[in-house]
């Protein structure tokens, strides 16, 4: 696999502030050169073949790594004689692109497992595969909405228009593409992948697919964002949130425990988070702790929902806790129902299946997408088949007393401990990590009246 790293930008404010005249992409990170860790990244998993796309200061970015043998790999470069952008500089390198490539920015951090995102890419027969997160600040990201295949159907550039609602699930700008996609007619001057080839893309009907998997990936072009990305390396996040090893993860059911219960939610408009549920969450997203959603959803077999129905509820979700810098790192829905007999019901779903909490099945899609320690994690939630499943699952169960507030738990299933709402489980699960030295985070107060572990 041939990796092309757009590595020509200016980063004009972070050389200001370092008092050097490099490229973006050679700005030191504990000392190391940013790219020079991309390049390591690539090499140590088997990806040796490297295309430089280079501008501004070129002459220090090929003086660095010459062909790249000293690294063990083989580095050629492209030099553009004027700015083209990201999609554009792709353009013009056409001749020297392999079939498929991996395209990365040379000014992100990034550290993930390349190896699944590209089996991703090959499962979908993709021409084109994104990875895709959400993040804390979605109101100044390019987002994509995906459908539940996750192929990609919209792109949003931002800025969005003021209570539009998007999906928080942004394009991290790195991709697996299709050389194809590249050739025909293109504009002159300068071309951006998310804002201007995407969308070509999807007019034409291209498979662009959205990856969304363990992986850390973080723009540093500010001394803001670069301090951020050190802290990141030096406490540990950058290698949690890569899936170098398995970690732990917070499960939170949602009616009942994350928002007031209201019979079957079947309208965005009725969702109502709890109080304090914004900041206990950004306290999990802080501290590199996945804070992923289960929850049954039977109005779709029942035929008072669609799945549209159910992906604007989640939208809303997103959207307030985005208000509060939150984020949850992914959403998991069973849309069945065992029992026939309701007017409008939809026969296919309409099954004893195997994601229905207390089964286990939305568990299992949550640890294959990310790299989770069972044994280690929590499963937060206020009614007795939330336990079930916790222990089904091998997760430590957590009853909130809010919702169900536990009152069908069986007795055999004990959880570890009760806690009065969501935001205490969550304050309390982070007191317990601090004490059993889990992890090297700081500790500092925050919104949910609890701990928020902050690198």
């Amino acid at each position: 696999m041939q990796a092309v790293i757009l590595a020509g930008g200016k980063g004009t404010r972070l050389a200001q502030a370092l008092g050097m005249d490099i490229p973006k992409p050679m700005a030191p990170v504990l000392g190391v050169p940013l790219l020079e860790r991309t390049v390591l990244l690539l090499k140590e998993q088997g990806i040796t073949d490297i295309l430089l796309l280079v501008y501004h200061r070129a002459d220090v970015v090929r003086e660095y790594f010459g062909d790249g043998s000293k690294l063990g790999v083989c580095i050629r470069y492209i030099e553009e004689a004027s700015p083209r952008g990201t999609a554009g500089a792709l353009v013009d390198a056409l001749p020297y692109l392999e079939e498929e490539f991996l395209v990365l920015y040379g000014d992100t951090l990034v550290d993930l497992d390349f190896r699944r995102l590209l089996a991703f890419h090959k499962a979908k027969n993709a021409d084109l595969s994104l990875f895709a997160h959400p993040n804390d600040h979605p109101h100044d990201s390019d987002l994509v909405e995906v459908d539940r295949n996750w192929r990609v159907t919209a792109v949003r550039p931002y800025p969005h228009p003021e209570g539009s609602g998007y999906r928080n699930l942004v394009n991290a700008a790195l991709y697996v593409m299709r050389r194809d996609l590249l050739t025909g007619d293109w504009p002159d001057g300068s071309i951006d992948i998310a804002k201007h080839a995407v969308p070509r893309w999807l007019d034409e009907g291209k498979r662009v697919f959205a990856y969304r998997g363990d992986g850390y990936i973080k723009d540093m072009g500010t001394p803001e964002r670069l301090g951020k990305v050190e802290r990141d390396l030096q406490n540990g996040t950058v290698a949690r949130k890569a899936g170098r090893a398995p970690r732990m993860a917070v499960f939170l059911d949602r009616d009942g425990t994350l928002n007031v219960e209201k019979g079957h939610l079947a309208h965005p408009d009725d969702l109502e988070l709890f109080h304090g549920v914004g900041p206990a969450i950004r306290s999990l997203n802080r501290a590199g702790i996945p804070a992923i959603i289960l929850t049954n959803h039977p109005v779709i077999a029942r035929g008072e929902a669609d799945f549209a129905d159910v992906d604007a509820i989640h939208r809303r979700m997103e959207n307030l806790l985005a208000k509060d810098g939150a984020f949850v790192d992914a959403i998991f829905y069973c849309p069945h129902h065992p029992d026939k007999g309701f007017q409008g019901e939809r026969p296919e779903l309409k099954i004893r299946c195997d994601c229905r909490k207390p089964a286990t099945g939305l568990v299992d899609q949550a640890c294959e997408m990310f790299s989770i320690d069972r044994a280690k994690s929590w499963f937060v939630g206020d009614s007795g088949r939330d336990l079930e499943c916790a222990k089904n699952a091998g997760l430590k169960p957590v009853l909130v007393q809010t919702g169900a507030a536990g009152r069908d738990v069986p007795s055999e299933v004990v959880p570890i401990f009760t806690a009065p709402n969501a935001a205490s489980a969550i304050a309390e699960i982070l007191e317990r990590i601090v004490e059993q030295g889990a992890g090297t985070l700081e500790k500092e107060k925050g919104e949910s009246g609890g701990l928020d572990l902050a690198p």
